[in-house]
């Protein structure tokens, strides 16, 4: 038995070997993609459609026993890895450090990015407009509390473009400095964060104050040097700030998932699943609604969401979001497209990009 066992765990680092072997190979052929990129003045070295159609041939191609589920976590890290040898991503993100959006950067674009964490949703948006930093990843959606206002609003008056997007599953932990729900005088966590678990916290620590705090990493900071406080965030933040789990998966709901959207200056090629947002404002008149839908209905276009925001500069007037499957290039959207902006006061298309699985118009 023990011979066996010295056979397999040899045949492992033999497989290792191969597989590194293999890795270097990979990142010499990025190399050179690369220099062809700097040859033709690419404008990004990160195409999102490629990526995702990567990950999905693969996924159909495995055939066990390695878990389909780990096939885009591991491909990720090496395509991060291969595109730092190319040109290094700049990301903004709306930090500080270990938030869940920061959590969303790194699923998205791995661990070899350069990760730039800013003040505010307005900034994420200014830096990549400015070319201060090449993406940006900001909340739009979750699916307790509704959407994020301040993304969609932004979008009224910025030139950047979805681009991507990327589903998070959002786990919440009471963390503090001993681990001990005793010692708990009180509970901070970012303003989005506390109604998630609000049922929880109320059955657990009755009348305890839970407090708002800028985010949930800042909340962690707090807890960090109050041995009186406690925090509700994520993992991550209890690993940054040296915390102990009283309670993991504190959520109220289980299905407590966060949509983030991605941000550049230019719509990627389309890849094999595609989801485009449209922001639009309809005209004044009777059967708005029906004509705004009626082209998507005419073109066999499926829509996805649709939202409305009331529009900052005319009280009582407002501008609709839209999600619908497909991309910009294709024949069927420029006709829906087409047909709105006849019945629109206007349109703009705010991008076409890869849909993320899980999502409706993903897998």
């Amino acid at each position: 038995m023990k011979e066996k066992l010295q056979g397999l765990r040899a045949g492992i680092d033999s497989l290792d070997g191969r597989i590194l072997e293999l890795l270097n190979e990979r990142a010499k052929l990025a190399i050179e993609v690369g220099a062809i990129k700097r040859e033709k003045e690419a404008k990004t070295f990160y195409v999102p459609s490629r990526e995702e159609d990567l990950v999905r041939r693969l996924k159909e191609l495995n055939t066990g026993p390695f878990p389909g589920a780990a096939i885009r976590p591991v491909w990720k890290e090496i395509i991060s890895a291969s595109l730092s040898l190319e040109e290094p991503l700049n990301v903004a993100y709306l930090g500080p450090n270990a938030t869940f959006t920061h959590q969303a950067c790194r699923k998205q674009f791995g661990l070899s990015a350069r990760y730039v964490p800013v003040t505010s949703i307005s900034e994420v948006f200014d830096f990549v407009e400015k070319g201060k930093a090449d993406f940006g990843v900001i909340p739009v959606e979750n699916t307790t509390e509704g959407v994020v206002s301040n993304t969609l609003d932004n979008f009224l008056d910025s030139q950047s473009k979805i681009v991507g997007e990327v589903l998070l599953r959002i786990s919440l932990n009471l963390l503090n400095k001993s681990g001990s729900k005793e010692s708990i005088s009180r509970v901070y966590s970012h303003p989005h964060a506390l109604p998630q678990c609000r049922e929880w916290l109320e059955a657990n620590l009755p009348g305890i104050p839970a407090l708002e705090a800028s985010s949930t990493a800042q909340a962690a900071r707090i807890a960090a040097d109050d041995d009186s406080a406690a925090a509700v965030a994520g993992a991550l933040a209890g690993e940054l700030y040296g915390l102990e789990t009283v309670e993991a998966k504190i959520e109220d709901n289980p299905n407590n998932y966060t949509r983030f959207l991605v941000i550049g200056r230019e719509i990627p090629e389309p890849g094999k699943v595609n989801k485009t947002s449209l922001l639009f404002a309809v005209k004044d008149q009777a059967g708005a609604l029906y004509h705004m839908l009626r082209p998507f209905y005419d073109n066999s276009v499926n829509l996805t969401k649709i939202e409305s925001r009331p529009m900052r500069k005319k009280a009582w007037e407002y501008v609709f979001f839209l999600d619908c499957e497909g991309h910009v290039s294709e024949e069927p959207l420029q006709l829906a497209i087409k047909g709105l902006e006849e019945v629109c006061q206007f349109v703009k298309v705010l991008g076409s990009y890869p849909a993320a699985e899980g999502l409706k118009g993903g897998e």
